[in-house]
């Protein structure tokens, strides 16, 4: 099994280009269901999220190939299935996205319960209340969801928490459905954007992008489409927290600030400096950081993806803070963890108490989720001695080339037991 060895105690210095966003391309490709013509996805990830979902649309009969390491060639024109396997839908939420374009695109859709880390409830029962006002009937049957429509059509659906997967099933479905589909208290999260801004350029006619009002006209057909994936907001917020725990400078590139605003008030009112520059962002870390209080939000609040990895941080900060987690019940699955390396960290309900500054020590860890596993990473850079990371299958899900990244500015860290952070999917790039 691989595991990741990271040496702490060094300043990161230098640069770190941030890749494509796995939050925003998962249901893009998702998208691409929508249309038998030929889509082009730029600025993708390597991923095994991504290569995950490759293989789910492939098994339904979607051509997908590299056209090199980071534009995805999709054409769904000979979707032959309706069925998503549930072997490998087991292994992320994101696969449940295929429910709202199966139904539009065939009428009918079996989608398994959906899998991923395990960081709450994260019920679909909004998403399945959407689809059935617009006119799918669907039930439970043997773990899948069983959902048939003759014909979609357009609805006004209240949402009880602005869910970011819901507001992208939903609109994805009444893209093509007959007449107007209003969504009330819908997600504002960037890659919900990016995908409303995909869906534009197949021809969707969507109102509202932003906002948290979306108003569908359904269209008969939607054509292919050439995009640029956003950059990942939340694998820069992530390089800025490890800057800032281990005192560096480094500049991120390729980021879209808009996206980072209340991370960046966050590390400003923490004592980090950040300079907002053309498409990159400038940080400085002091080497005396205060605490500072967060509650995740819903966006444009603090990120639920981004609370795990400022725990970290906030190991270093010269006090106490309080870290409130109000989007997910079960996310502080990376304290257990923290613990071991000698964090102060007690939690309460939906509250970590953070204790710091404490002088972390390396020790063996394993990674529970994506984020945790970001969390470890953050606090292994700042920590004396060797840290030992296992099941690092959930790193390889959320960042690419974490360890030539980190390199890159410093940091003493290697990947042992297997090939290294090449996917294996490049070697299916055209013209290898």
């Amino acid at each position: 099994m691989a595991q990741l060895l990271i040496e702490g105690g060094t300043r990161l210095v230098g640069r770190v280009p941030i890749s494509g966003s796995k939050n925003a391309v998962l249901p893009i490709l998702a998208a691409c269901l929508l249309t038998d013509e030929e889509c082009r996805l730029k600025n993708v990830p390597r991923l095994e999220d991504v290569s995950t979902m490759k293989s789910l649309l492939e098994g339904m009969g979607v051509q997908i190939r590299w056209l090199d390491p980071q534009q995805l060639q999709v054409n769904a024109q000979r979707l032959a299935r309706s069925e998503v396997l549930a072997t490998m839908a087991n292994r992320m939420r994101a696969s449940f996205l295929l429910i709202g374009p199966l139904l539009a695109r065939r009428g009918e859709a079996r989608v398994p319960k959906p899998g991923g880390d395990d960081i709450g409830m994260r019920r679909v029962e909004q998403h399945l209340h959407g689809l059935r006002l617009m006119g799918a009937h669907v039930e439970l049957v043997d773990g899948e969801y069983v959902a048939r429509a003759d014909r979609l059509h357009g609805a006004t659906i209240h949402l009880d928490m602005p869910t970011v997967t819901g507001t992208e099933n939903l609109m994805m479905a009444a893209a093509t459905a007959d007449g107007i589909t209003t969504i009330h208290n819908a997600a504002r999260e960037p890659h919900v954007v990016d995908l409303a801004m995909f869906l534009g350029k197949m021809g969707a006619q969507i109102n509202g992008i932003g906002t948290d009002v979306l108003q569908i006209e359904g269209v008969t057909e939607l054509s292919g489409a050439t995009h640029r994936v956003i950059p990942d907001n939340i694998e820069a917020g992530t390089y800025a927290f490890a800057i800032a725990a281990t005192g560096g400078e480094a500049v991120l590139e390729d980021v879209q600030t808009a996206d980072l605003r209340a991370v960046m008030l966050k590390l400003r009112e923490a004592g980090v400096e950040v300079e907002d520059q053309t498409h990159s962002l400038w940080v400085q870390g002091n080497g005396r950081l205060q605490p500072v209080d967060v509650t995740t939000w819903p966006h444009p609040g603090f990120p639920t993806d981004l609370q795990a990895p400022f725990v970290s941080l906030m190991t270093q900060a010269q006090g106490k803070c309080v870290i409130s987690e109000a989007v997910f019940e079960n996310r502080f699955q990376h304290v257990p963890e923290l613990r071991k390396l000698g964090a102060d960290i007690y939690v309460e309900g939906r509250s970590a108490m953070v204790s710091g500054p404490s002088k972390l020590h390396g020790a063996s860890v394993s990674v529970p989720d994506i984020r945790s596993g970001a969390a470890l990473v953050v606090a292994a850079l700042c920590a004396t001695g060797t840290t030992r990371f296992d099941n690092i299958y959930h790193l390889d899900r959320g960042y690419q080339d974490i360890v030539a990244k980190l390199e890159r500015v410093g940091a003493q860290i290697s990947r042992v037991g297997d090939a290294g952070d090449v996917h294996p999917d490049l070697s299916r790039v055209v013209g290898d």
